[in-house]
């Protein structure tokens, strides 16, 4: 009998025929604009066999941008480029939803319109580095947001999920995770607003829920996801009471319906969380659950067997290994990924990993 990790999954109107998701990946290798292209569109095909794929981050804006050659979805350009990926995958039987993404603090101003300091909650410099065209630098000084700004930045975010709607996604996960700005904005390290943005927790969710309802007023709530890390240090992030902190955010999207709820249940490509910590964040949340952190075959079969899952994520995994859903059925060896290659380049390392039964270019 197969594992249930095998077996399909139904989201809404959404049926997904397996519980491996392919996790947001970062692999900066969008064309001049940040427009994606042919290779883009080559690599989410190859890998259409996960249960959902989930996009790399996408700047809703070009403000939101902290790296070089990350795909955005703010214009036409894009969005075209995005519908040839769309169009690739579901023709291939795939299902698709966009990650949503604005940095703000982890970003260098030579990534920034007109060379501005990047934004953020708070005028606090990251102790963290960003990857631009000479390579990796110290991120650069942001500068805190006013009030009307921030009612801009959720305006970004609802015309971004309408470009990805027109994008031909089949919905859109908002990256809430990783230190980027709206972990900044959840977290008291980072923001030491004064407003109603600031202060109580339920002032630092305020951003997070703002959002939220821009998105599902655009896709139904059951196509909208949403990814924290509570646990996760990355970007130079902190928090004074996580749990207390990420509860109340886990709440707040749970009120919304949202199809799934994605937790890295650990530092990011780091150790894992206690156990009852990641089940009581778990528990504020009344939906599908993807859970992501470090997971195997076997550790991915057991989350799913016992119900401390309804979905794994696969990061590494799936550079390496378009089909991997295949090669975890079967239980095959899997290809090792190239660190050198996972960030820029062209086709090595990115679509030229062989499938079961054939050999490398």
């Amino acid at each position: 009998m197969s594992a249930k990790l095998f077996s399909p999954l139904t989201i809404g109107t959404l049926t997904l025929p397996n519980r491996i998701v392919m996790a947001p990946l970062t692999r900066n290798r969008a064309a001049d604009g940040d427009v994606p292209h042919a290779l883009n569109v080559e690599y989410y095909a190859q890998r259409a066999s996960a249960g959902l794929i989930i996009s790399e981050g996408t700047q809703i804006s070009p403000e939101g941008k902290g790296y070089i050659a990350t795909p955005g979805i703010y214009n036409q350009e894009q969005v075209a480029g995005w519908r040839k990926v769309t169009d690739a995958v579901h023709a291939k039987g795939g299902r698709i939803f966009a990650q949503l993404w604005h940095v703000g603090r982890i970003s260098h101003t030579s990534l920034q319109p007109d060379g501005k300091a990047p934004v953020a909650p708070s005028a606090i410099k990251a102790n963290a580095k960003t990857f631009i065209a000479s390579g990796f630098v110290d991120v650069s000084a942001p500068r805190a947001l006013e009030i009307a700004e921030i009612k801009r930045i959720v305006e970004d975010y609802r015309k971004a999920a309408e470009n990805a709607k027109n994008a031909g996604f089949d919905g859109v996960e908002l990256h809430s995770a990783n230190g980027y700005l709206i972990d900044q904005f959840l977290r008291d390290g980072t923001n030491k607003r004064t407003d109603e943005y600031g202060g109580s927790v339920e002032n630092r969710i305020r951003f997070l829920g703002e959002i939220l309802a821009a998105l599902t007023s655009v896709f139904p709530a059951l196509r909208v996801g949403v990814r924290f890390s509570p646990f996760s240090g990355f970007g130079d992030i902190s928090d004074s009471d996580p749990i207390t902190t990420f509860g109340a955010a886990i709440a707040k999207a749970s009120e919304f319906g949202l199809g799934y709820l994605h937790l890295v249940e650990g530092q990011t490509g780091g150790p894992r969380a206690p156990a009852a910590d990641v089940a009581r964040l778990r528990s504020r949340f009344k939906g599908v659950y993807l859970a992501n952190n470090g997971y195997d075959r076997g550790s991915a079969i057991e989350a799913i067997e016992s119900g401390a899952a309804d979905l794994v994520a696969f990061g590494r995994p799936f550079i390496a290994n378009p089909d991997l859903v295949e090669r975890l059925e079967r239980d095959a060896p899997l290809n090792e990924p190239k660190p050198a290659t996972f960030y820029g380049g062209g086709a090595e390392g990115y679509t030229d990993y062989p499938a079961l039964g054939t050999k490398a270019a």
